[in-house]
């Protein structure tokens, strides 16, 4: 393992951009990764055109762009009815754009930039324990000890790095199960297209596309792909899984020269897909304060940050999977209301791309 003064733990889209943009700046981070090769799963969906900008100067953005899917519309249904058709591909910017793309190939591009910078991830090497003093932080990785002058935590939800850090993660677990389905399916109607729908009695399921023929099926029920209630052809499950949501957030991110960014910092339900952007965008404050010395900012600059976008995620989670029929109903004339109003839909995909 390289010497440096600065260790990533998780190669996640957080660490990988932390890494890129460290690398960018002529620092060459220690990445470890206790998986022991890359995911092949996918997780966050979308991403932002704030995102596209941090990852920009790395010559990511341009590989992901290459390959990402373009959200044309966004389609809402009662059950299987249609019920309001949105574009999301009108501002006149092309580059303000939503895109879909497989976490695990998000991954990719960040990997490939940097190694192309000189970088490398350390596979199977899992953070066991973590100690800082005056004169630095003590890491055991695989049994051995090692010294940096800064660390960052971006191992999730579940982080070594808080805990070690005895970093409070206030929050709370939503008491329903969710579930996920990725799939190949042929002859999908609007395969470019965001499409959800409601259910009776709160339930919702999501369709998104991720590639050419493939797509993320998610549900506040336990059986994503029994809850969808329009046909489908599908002729290949990637994955399918439940899954429980915590919302929460660390009362820090900083303690000293360590640093939390991503799930390990901020965790909230997938309404919005907000997540994987909000943590690029630590990822990316934060390296350019470790090169510019100016890190005594970042949790003034990414708590307020993440603290909002948990307050938007969980609103918003709340309207969509009300079981009050008023609620529902209200949903469901705002959104007939913004397909029939450009000014509505300029607002309407501004709040989308977090513009």
């Amino acid at each position: 393992m390289e010497n440096s003064h600065v260790l990533i733990v998780g190669a996640g889209p957080t660490g990988l951009t932390a890494a890129v943009e460290l690398a960018r700046r002529g620092i060459i981070p220690v990445v470890i990764e206790k998986r022991k090769s890359a995911s092949h799963l996918s997780r966050a969906v979308g991403i932002l055109p704030r995102s596209m900008k941090l990852l920009g100067p790395s010559g990511a953005a341009t590989a992901i762009r290459t390959e990402a899917i373009t959200f044309r519309r966004a389609i809402f249904h009662t059950q299987s009815k249609q019920f309001a058709n949105l574009p999301l591909d009108t501002h006149k910017d092309d580059n303000n754009r939503l895109y879909g793309m497989p976490q695990n190939r998000t991954e990719a591009h960040l990997r490939n930039a940097f190694k192309a910078l000189g970088g490398k991830i350390n596979y199977g090497a899992e953070l066991l324990s973590l100690f800082q003093s005056d004169t630095g932080i003590s890491a055991s990785i695989l049994g051995k000890a090692f010294r940096f002058d800064t660390v960052i935590g971006a191992d999730g939800s579940d982080s070594v790095v808080r805990e070690a850090m005895h970093i409070p993660f206030h929050g709370y677990e939503l008491p329903e199960i969710w579930s996920i389905a990725d799939v190949d399916a042929w002859g999908w109607k609007a395969p470019s297209a965001f499409q959800a729908y409601m259910l009776d009695k709160g339930g919702v399921v999501v369709v998104v596309p991720l590639a050419k023929n493939r797509y993320r099926v998610i549900s506040n029920r336990p059986y994503a792909l029994a809850a969808l209630p329009v046909p489908s052809n599908i002729t290949k499950l990637h994955r399918a899984a439940n899954f429980a949501i915590s919302v929460r957030q660390a009362e820090t991110y900083q303690r000293g020269r360590v640093f939390l960014a991503g799930d390990a910092a901020h965790c909230h339900s997938p309404v919005g897909g907000r997540g994987m952007n909000l943590g690029i965008a630590d990822a990316a404050d934060l390296a350019e304060r470790i090169a510019t010395g100016t890190t005594d900012g970042y949790h003034s600059a990414r708590h307020p940050v993440g603290r909002t976008t948990i307050k938007q995620s969980e609103r918003a989670r709340r309207i969509i999977t009300s079981t009050h029929p008023v609620t529902r109903t209200l949903l469901r004339n705002f959104l007939r209301l913004v397909q029939h109003s450009p000014l509505l839909q300029r607002r309407f995909l501004k709040k989308v791309l977090d513009l």
